[in-house]
This record gives structure tokens, C-alpha cells and sequence, in this order.
């Protein structure tokens, strides 16, 4: 093979995906994704300050199924992110480092996004 054919960066070709590869590529999308909800946090305070017809209006539209399910989907992509960043920190405190130790974090956050998500979305009453 030339060396010109040859990859830039042998990453996703190379290397077989891993539970701390996976985890970090969703911290990133989540990250990304919670832009989505500054924008709709930005709306609710938008109708908010409006007055109570515009209120009533994203009221009504956040009712629906589609906006409920964006809403859930919303809180999983915020808990992931927390409990992520949270181990994040733990990393760079210089705990948990070693092979094990990661992947036992890992599959706590994955089971911690879930806990936490399913509690916010029944505190929150999306879908009672």
C-alpha cells in the first residue's frame, strides 16, 4: 500500500469500539444536543414573558406526543451528560484510570442515566 493510500489517523478503522470510546463519543453528542434545549428553555421564557396567550400556545404545543418525546429524550441526553461528567471528573482527579475501573464506571453511568431519567420523567410529569 503507498503511503499516500494510507489513513491520516488510524482511529475508527484500527480499533475495536470500547466502552469508554462509546461513552466519550455520546458525551460529545449530548454535549452538542443540549444546545437544543437551550433553545427551548430560551422559548418557554420567551412565551413566559409574552404573556399568558403566548404562554398557553407553548403549552398546547408541548403536549403533544412529539414534543413530549423531545422533552424525554432531552432529559436522557442531560442526566447522560451529568453522570458522564461526573466520572470525568473523577478521571481527572486521577481515580478510576485503570482498565477495570472504567469499564465498572461506565456500565454505573449507563445505569445511573437510566435511574435518573426515568425518575425526572415521572417527577416531571411528561407522560402521566
Amino acid at each position: 500500500m503507498k503511503k499516500s493510500e494510507l489513513p491520516i489517523s488510524p482511529h475508527l478503522q484500527i480499533y475495536k469500539p470500547q466502552i469508554t470510546s462509546i461513552l466519550s463519543i455520546a458525551h460529545r453528542v449530548t454535549g452538542f444536543c443540549l444546545n437544543f434545549l437551550i433553545v427551548f428553555v430560551s422559548l418557554w421564557l420567551m412565551s413566559l414573558s409574552l404573556g399568558e396567550p403566548f404562554y398557553q400556545h407553548f403549552i398546547e404545543f408541548s403536549d403533544t406526543i412529539f414534543m413530549k418525546l423531545v422533552m424525554s429524550v432531552s432529559i436522557f441526553g442531560l442526566s447522560y451528560h451529568a453522570m458522564n461528567g461526573i466520572r470525568h471528573i473523577f478521571w481527572d482527579f486521577g481515580f478510576l484510570l485503570s482498565n477495570s475501573s472504567a469499564l465498572i464506571s461506565g456500565i454505573i453511568v449507563v445505569s445511573l442515566t437510566f435511574m435518573l431519567s426515568i425518575l425526572l420523567i415521572h417527577k416531571f410529569g411528561i407522560f402521566s
